[in-house]
Formats: C-alpha cells, sequence, structure tokens
C-alpha cells in the first residue's frame, strides 16, 4: 500500500461502551503528576543546579553530589506545597491551577535555593586566605 493510501485510508472510531456515555472511555487527569513526570523534574533540576546554564553562571555551579538531594528536596517541597493547596482537584480546571502552582513553586524554590548558597559561599572567607589574612593583622 503507497502512502498516500495510507494516508487517505478512514480511521475507525473508538467503540462507545455500551452505556453509550463518551467520558467513561477515556479518563484524563493533570494533577497529580505521575511519578515519571516528578523524576523527569528532578532530573531537570539537577541538569540546572550542576550544568553550564544562565544560573550556574550567575549564583555559581552545584557539585553533582550536592545538586541530586537539593533537586529531589526542592521537587518534593514544591509538590507537598501544591497538594496542600489543590489537593485532589475535581476537574482538569482544577488540575491545571494545582499544576501551575507547582510548577511556581519549583522555579521559586530553585531560585532561593541558588541564591541562599550563592551567599553562603560569599559569606564564608576561603579556608586559604583566611589564616594569611590572621597573620597579616597580628604583625
Amino acid at each position: 500500500m503507497a502512502t498516500d493510501e495510507l494516508a487517505a485510508a478512514p480511521v475507525p472510531a473508538p467503540a462507545a461502551p455500551a452505556g453509550g456515555d463518551q467520558s467513561a472511555a477515556f479518563s484524563f487527569s493533570i494533577w497529580p503528576p505521575t511519578q515519571r513526570t516528578r523524576d523527569a523534574v528532578v532530573r531537570r533540576l539537577v541538569e540546572t543546579l550542576a550544568g553550564d546554564t544562565i544560573l550556574c553562571k550567575r549564583y555559581g555551579a552545584v557539585p553533582a553530589a550536592d545538586a541530586e538531594p537539593a533537586a529531589r528536596a526542592i521537587e518534593a517541597e514544591a509538590f507537598d506545597a501544591a497538594a496542600a493547596t489543590g489537593g485532589a482537584a475535581a476537574s482538569v480546571e482544577e488540575g491545571i491551577e494545582a499544576l501551575q502552582f507547582y510548577s511556581k513553586e519549583v522555579s521559586r524554590r530553585l531560585l532561593d535555593f541558588v541564591k541562599s548558597r550563592s551567599a553562603n559561599t560569599k559569606a564564608e572567607p576561603p579556608e586559604e586566605e583566611a589564616p594569611a589574612a590572621a597573620e597579616g593583622e597580628t604583625s
């Protein structure tokens, strides 16, 4: 069969359930996200924290060993916050609102984390320079 024939071939409609109710045949839920989706968010956070990103250039990259637990904590806190406010979404619209809140929480918590880490790094003098500075003050 040629490709043109495949494109023109009619696609059979899905069979309707016995009661004729189309909504029972398909169920769609946007909230809560699946574990697979949550794991993808964590992987992306790790890439953002430890990779060559604008965020890392501005606030400093997070070592890979620290990026994974930080990413998991950021995602879990954002999920818990969204679950507390959105709960079990009764409609698709409520699910979308909960997902938007979750996304904003992930972003906000990520930014808070890199800013606080950057501030902590700047507040602590490098270990090699601290004794040299102390020696210079006593002379």
